[in-house]
């Protein structure tokens, strides 16, 4: 990764059941987290092509939820930014 380069955090799943629960529990404690899709890099490790996104200044309390709630997940994996936020503007 590049120096400088935003990092997000994707949190895997083996089911979208597991994530939308885990999304739950974020809410709950008011921790934000995005449905989004598994991004290309990471989405052979599993059939399910939902994953929670999460900014790096949220990835701890998203541990410290994970750790004392004990929802089932995959894996968090930090990846350079995907989103593109000018990539449907062509003005």
């Amino acid at each position: 990764m590049e120096e400088g380069q935003k990092i997000n955090y994707y949190i895997l799943f083996e089911e979208y059941t597991q994530g939308l629960l885990l999304q739950e529990l974020l809410r709950a404690e008011h921790i934000p987290s995005r449905i989004a899709p598994t991004p290309h890099a990471i989405q052979g490790k599993l059939g399910c092509g939902m994953s929670l996104l999460v900014q790096p200044e949220d990835i701890a309390d998203v541990r410290k939820c994970i750790q004392e709630k004990q929802p089932e997940y995959y894996d968090i994996i930090p990846l350079p930014c995907q989103i593109k936020p000018r990539r449907d503007q062509f003005c």
